[in-house]
């Protein structure tokens, strides 16, 4: 009887020992944005945004008993959908990655989430994907930047409210251009306004004059630029300029980067960017100062910070666990988290409470995985952009 009870005791330290070492172990989350490609000079920011949540959830040392996040970089290249796919099924089948932070261009973005996301049961959660097709994709997938749906109501509705009534459109020919394009000419008409031509470009062209020649001679003075900053819409909008064909442009959250503002004089230059003045905002600025200002970077703190809390609402770094954790992590009701405070968040969750992570961005899921999300109005002001509304 005495030695059935060692062995017992024996066991149970065992199972104990090897459940904390399994709770300690290393947790492989994939980073895959376009580190390569037109939105380069963003993605940087993007990742170190998200790695910073991984590291502050980490440090604690109340995720799941002591487990470190390791981010597993990949890149997406923002334009092409087998390369990204592949480097998707590498983090997946080679690096064992149990969640995705990413991607980034909403093309890719798509076709990781269809291809390889659905099938491996792994989260994705995107910082910057912002395509309206995008949410039907399914139960895995989420993102903490607002659809195209709601922007191109948003930026309508600004540039009507500048007394602006013809404008011309140019944009990039694919998933995110498209989507937006439709959805801002839709709501422009619907507000009187007129769309004088509304053509696509091409990326990775070396001359534009022909696309910006056409769009001039719509006669439109206001020309809306939906694309990349670091690719044709900065080859659109340096055209024009070199040309005198446009001298200010209407902006969507793809062309707002620092990068840009070397083409030239961008002086009265506005547009949208997803993102807040709220607390949340305010205090993920505190913690970087850097990063408060980047695109897209608060947005993926809180996708990083969704995924660490996803983990410990389920107590497990299980796939399956993850997905079905999210929303719970991030919606009503629970106690508010804010960026900074992912310890406590880990704390509450360990000791079987519930969190709403509210975070840089104030997020809040709907049935689709969609944030409904805010707007910054930009406008470029002695040479710097500079947030001048909130939407």
């Amino acid at each position: 009887m005495q030695q059935t009870f060692k062995r017992s005791m024996i066991a149970t330290a065992t199972a104990v020992l090897i459940t904390s070492a399994a709770q300690a172990a290393d947790i492989n989350v994939g980073v895959i944005l376009g580190f390569t490609g037109p939105i380069e000079s963003l993605t940087p920011a993007m990742a170190k945004g998200a790695e910073m949540a991984f590291r502050e959830a980490s440090n604690s040392g109340k995720l799941l008993n002591g487990a470190t996040i390791v981010s597993k970089r990949a890149d997406s290249t923002c334009v092409d959908s087998n390369a990204a796919t592949a480097a998707a099924e590498r983090l997946i089948s080679s690096d064992g990655v149990v969640a995705i932070m990413g991607a980034d261009c909403s093309g890719v973005t798509g076709a990781i989430a269809k291809n390889v996301a659905a099938t491996s049961g792994v989260a994705m959660i995107s910082p910057s994907a912002t395509s309206p097709g995008l949410s039907t994709i399914g139960d895995i997938f989420f993102r903490t930047a607002p659809s195209d749906a709601r922007q191109g109501v948003v930026l309508a509705n600004i540039v009507k409210d500048r007394n602006i009534d013809t404008v011309a459109i140019t944009y990039t020919n694919n998933d995110y251009g498209k989507g937006l394009s439709d959805s801002f000419s839709k709501a422009f008409r619907e507000l009187g306004g007129d769309i004088a031509i509304e053509a696509a470009h091409e990326d990775g062209k070396a001359d534009y004059s022909a696309e910006v020649g056409a769009l001039s001679a719509s006669g439109a003075s206001e020309l809306v630029v939906i694309g990349y900053l670091d690719q044709g819409g900065r080859g659109i909008i340096q055209s024009s300029l070199d040309s005198g064909a446009f001298s200010r442009f209407v902006l969507a959250d793809g062309m707002i980067g620092d990068s840009l503002l070397t083409v030239g004089d961008l002086t009265g230059t506005f547009g949208t960017l997803p993102g807040s003045q709220s607390d949340g905002a305010k205090r993920f600025a505190e913690l970087d100062s850097t990063l408060g200002t980047a695109p897209y970077a608060p947005e993926s703190y809180d996708a990083g910070a969704l995924i660490a809390l996803a983990i410990q609402a389920g107590g497990s770094a299980d796939r399956a666990s993850i997905v079905s954790n999210i929303a719970n992590v991030a919606n009503k009701p629970g106690t508010i988290i804010m960026p900074g405070q992912l310890a406590k968040g880990l704390e509450i969750l360990a000791n079987g409470g519930a969190v709403n992570y509210e975070g840089a961005s104030s997020v809040e899921f709907d049935a689709n995985g969609d944030p409904a999300g805010s707007y910054k109005e930009q406008e470029v002001r002695s040479g710097k952009f500079e947030t001048i509304n909130v939407h």
